[in-house]
This record gives C-alpha cells, structure tokens and sequence, in this order.
C-alpha cells in the first residue's frame, strides 16, 4: 500500500521516529483489530487507534449509551444518550480519521458468533467488564491463535496484559483458572471506577495494539501490569504458561467453546413469573413505611457515601460492610426489608441475617434504583 499526502501529513509524527517510519506507518495502516466492548475501555483504545491509522477497527457492542456513562466513556456524548454505543463509536472514530474502516458488530458477543467474529481480525482487544465474556474471549483467541490485549478495570485500580500462546505466553485461563463465584467482585455500577481510570489502562491496551502491530519493542506477552491510581503506582508480576492449562497447556481439554455463563455459575435469568420468594417490590416496601401497623422494618445496607446522595427518608442505615458488627441491633422476630442501589448487597445481607437465625428477612427487588423509577422521581439514581 502507499500512503498519499494527506496520510503522510497525518502521520508525520509517526514517520519521523526511526522505529516506525514509512514501513512501519503501512504496517499499521493494514491492520485489523476486533475491540470487544465500546465502553470504559473501548473509548481510549478505539479512539487512539483510529488516530494512529489503525486499518479496520471492529466494534462489538450491543448496548445503548446511559447518562452514567459519559463521566468515563469518552467516545459518546450526551447528545449520543440512548443511541446503541456502536454507532456513536463509529460517528467518532470517522471524525478522528475518516480514513479508517469501521465495522458495527451490534451484538453480544456470544459462543455461537464469537469465532465468526475474531476470524476476521488480526489482533483482538478485551474491553468487557464480566468473566463470562473474558473466558470467552480469551478461549476463542487462543483457538485461533489471535493475541489478546487484556485490560479490566476497578474503583481505583486496573490491570494489563497480552494473552498469546502462540508467541509463547500464557493465556487467562493460565492467570485465573477459576472465576470467582458469582456477586463476590462488585461491577463498576455497584463499586464505583474512578473516571480517568479506563483512560490509562486502555491507552496501555492501545500502545501493546500498536507494538504488537509493529512487531516492535517488549510485549506485556508473560507479564502482567498492575496499576494503582490512588497512590500513583506501577508494579508488575511476572506470568509463566501453565503446563497443566487446560486450554493451552500440554494436554488440552477444551477444544471448543463452551457455556461461560455455566462455567462463571451464572444462572439463567428466571422469567417474571417466577417470582424470587426471598424478594419484595418496592411498592411492597412503599405500604411497609406507610403503614407502621404492618410491624415491618426497612433497612438500607448501602455505604454511608451513598447514603449522602440518595436516600429514603425513615429507612436506617446499616451498611452491609458493618452488618456483621451491627446486626444484634435488629430483632431476628421482626420482619425486615432490606435494600440497597440494585438489589445485589440486599440479597448478601439476607443471607447473612438468616445464618444469624432471622427468619423474617426480604430483599427489595431494585432497591433504591428501581424507588426512584417507580415511586419516587426525587431520589436520584446514580
């Protein structure tokens, strides 16, 4: 291929470093990169690929964008809210570098399409934020012998690496055999992620894109970057390909995709019939508080930070992080709601109530997200 004009005026500032260059700029210009997810992550990594010329930059997103999204998610705009994220991706990447190929994957990347859709690509880029898509990834990667540019985010910290068997390094299954059980590690919607977080660990992803495109400088292949943004701090651990893997060890067991949303313990969500029985709604909660006779009690086991930006006026606090200190303040013979943002610590609260003998204890459905849909405006959702 040769660049025109436009493109070496574009590029110049790649063209002039001896590592790049004229050949280097075209090897990059005929690369492909499948970016699987156009959120946190996809944003600095989509949006600084197209500007370094980037051949055909896949995206895989089937969600629309949330107002909660754009204290991070760079690529959208709030004139973009509600629009699928793939298409507000796209508009932004062609007002970077019209020059760019952008392809729409508007679907959840699945066992059925996955290797259909990394086929195409020579680099794949992890931008997802759940275990079930990264093993997923992960093994389709190795299957066909794609690298896989890994980042994941949290609160405050993320990490980075370069999953490749085939250039002689371990793959994820080797870094973490086994997901953790389902609710142990909170999402970013129920932990929180500092907003400038996904912007570093994803410019990690798209400068080892760029290396990898290169064929140049040292890889994250066999290592793994550990960042801290609170105390502003890099460390890093070495990775070694584990031989017993059973993707890619030395006896492989799985030869094909299987089920990650079985293998993460994740359970088919059930339909609206079925009804959890340890579960309210909130209008259940709403006659609990109106109605004093009723002899229900409802607690809020959310943080007190959260507490200050939303809260339901007469429902305590008792934070699920003190519920194990605390909970000889409730009476296990009173009936009690418990809620929290979604529904997720409110479940783990009960749990841990009726361990202590509490035989009356009901999680709200939604918790405080779903009071401000559907009962009350004023309390602000966050």
């Amino acid at each position: 291929m040769q660049l025109n004009n436009d493109e070496i005026r574009r590029y110049s500032r790649h063209l002039i470093l001896p590592e790049v260059g004229l050949a280097g700029q075209k090897k990059i210009c005929s690369t492909t990169v499948l970016c699987i997810g156009a959120g946190g992550l996809g944003s600095p990594i989509a949006m600084y690929l197209a500007a370094a010329g980037i051949g055909k930059i896949g995206l895989v997103d089937f969600d629309t964008v949330d107002f909660s999204n754009l204290q991070r998610q760079i690529i959208h705009g709030t004139s973009d809210v509600g629009r699928p994220k793939a298409e507000s991706a796209k508009e932004t990447i062609n007002s970077i570098n019209p020059n760019v190929e952008v392809v729409i994957h508007n679907t959840r990347i699945s066992s059925e399409n996955a290797m259909d859709l990394i086929a195409g690509y020579d680099i794949v880029v992890d931008g997802t934020d759940n275990f079930p898509t990264r093993y997923l990834t992960n093994d389709a990667c190795v299957l066909l012998k794609k690298p896989n540019v890994y980042g994941s985010i949290f609160r405050f910290e993320g990490q980075a690496s370069v999953f490749a068997p085939h250039l002689g390094g371990p793959c994820y299954r080797c870094l973490y055999p086994e997901p953790p059980p389902p609710g142990m590690v909170p999402s970013c919607a129920e932990g929180g992620v500092l907003g400038v977080l996904p912007g570093i660990v994803g410019c990690i992803q798209a400068t080892e894109i760029l290396k990898l495109a290169l064929g140049k400088g040292s890889s994250l292949i066999g290592r793994l970057l550990l960042f801290n943004a609170l105390d502003m701090k890099f460390r890093e651990v070495k990775l070694r390909r584990d031989p017993q893997c059973p993707l890619c060890g030395e006896n492989p067991t799985i030869t094909k995709l299987i089920d990650y949303e079985m293998f993460c313990g994740i359970q088919p969500q059930a339909p609206e019939l079925d009804a959890n029985p340890d579960e309210v709604n909130v209008q259940e909660m709403k006659r609990a508080l109106d109605d004093p006779k009723l002899g229900i009690r409802v607690i809020d086991v959310r943080e007190q930070d959260e507490h200050e930006i939303a809260h339901i006026k007469g429902v305590p606090l008792v934070p699920l992080s003190q519920l194990h200190e605390r909970f000889t303040e409730l009476n296990p013979n009173e009936q009690i709601y418990i809620h929290c943002k979604s529904g997720v610590r409110s479940l783990k609260a009960l749990k841990f109530l009726r361990e202590q003998g509490f035989k009356y204890v009901k999680s709200v459905k939604g918790g405080i997200s779903a009071w401000s849909d559907e009962i009350d405006h004023n309390v602000a959702k966050y």
